[in-house]
């Protein structure tokens, strides 16, 4: 099994432009990765799955300025 890198919640809003409050309203509404626990109160991001959806805005960003 491949190694996966965990990102933690200041990493995810560096990488996404997005602070806490919009990370997990997008969660709720199933448009973004939901975090693992990682025990107790800690949380984080499997850093491929936020990196897939960092591609999938530039995809859909991409099209739409093409049309």
């Amino acid at each position: 099994m491949a190694m996966q890198n965990l990102l933690r919640l200041p990493k995810v809003e560096a990488a996404t432009g997005y602070k806490r409050s919009t990370i997990y309203r997008l969660i709720q509404e199933g448009k973004f990765p939901a975090p693992i626990s990682l025990g107790g109160r800690a949380s984080a991001w499997i850093e491929e799955e936020v990196g897939a959806w960092i591609q999938e805005r530039i995809r859909e960003s991409r099209e739409g300025a093409a049309q």
